[in-house]
């Protein structure tokens, strides 16, 4: 684990300096996030989630962040009480881009060591390394497929299991605007009790489908966007899903989002 520390932190000490030397960073996006949702499972039933997000190019590779602030409608979370947060960082560093050279192959366009931290309150911490594979998917804004070895920390035994974590956006023209769709799956495969305990195989597919309405309305292209969130997530947290603690969550929650 040391090791993969290591390299998150360096994966973070590079994206800093790609922040502090301008001609390193290639490109950037920011956003705010509102959600409103219910029917969610394990935790309260009623969510109100607001997320920060930035994700950048640069130089020699690319970083995703987010972090949500999730609030429980005056109910109170058992572990957590009535509001959380949760994270994640995912600096991934480009082979094509280091060594500056075309590694394209079919319908590989690159190939990227790929590094994921989650964070959060209660029992939350998560390590996760493995390659990762920039794609050319026809009609896709981008297309990206992540795998990862996942280690968790704390009570949750899970280490030595692998995670499939695939990255999209799809633009389709809708009037005089566009349709976003994009999103992620999180699915992780292995399920061997004898030696993972309580942290079961699962998959948790998290799609966005949103109207440009700042193009609508002639604000500006890609600034504002309204729409839903769908939310399947088989086994959540790792936690089996039982007739007498259901798991297995199945809800979408209203969306309004902004870039800056």
């Amino acid at each position: 684990m040391r090791t993969l520390n290591s390299l998150i932190l360096a994966g973070g000490l590079l994206t800093c300096g790609a922040s502090v030397a301008g001609d390193l960073l290639q490109w950037q996006s920011n956003s705010l996030t509102y959600l409103w949702g219910k029917n969610f499972k394990v935790n309260p039933d009623t969510q109100q989630t607001f997320t920060f997000e930035h994700a950048d190019g640069w130089k020699y590779g690319d970083n995703f962040f987010f972090i949500d602030r999730i609030f429980y409608q005056g109910k109170k979370d058992a572990n957590v009480g009535p509001n959380t947060y949760y994270g994640e960082f995912t600096p991934r560093l480009s082979f094509g881009k280091i060594f500056d050279q075309d590694l394209s192959f079919g319908p590989v366009k690159d190939v990227l060591l790929a590094m994921t931290y989650e964070f959060g309150e209660g029992d939350s911490e998560s390590y996760l390394i493995g390659p990762g594979f920039d794609l050319a998917v026809p009609g896709f804004d981008y297309f990206q497929v992540n795998f990862y070895k996942r280690t968790t920390d704390g009570s949750r035994p899970g280490d030595d299991v692998w995670q499939i974590t695939p990255v999209w956006a799809y633009t389709l023209p809708l009037g005089s605007s566009n349709l976003l769709i994009d999103g992620y799956m999180d699915w992780v495969v292995d399920n061997d009790e004898n030696r993972r305990g309580t942290y079961h195989a699962n998959l948790h597919f998290n799609p966005q489908i949103k109207y440009d309405l700042g193009k609508a309305l002639k604000l500006g292209e890609k600034q504002l966007y309204v729409g839903v969130e769908y939310d399947y997530w088989k086994n959540k947290y790792g936690i089996k899903d039982s007739d007498g603690f259901t798991t297995d969550q199945n809800t979408a929650s209203l969306l309004v989002k902004v870039h800056f």
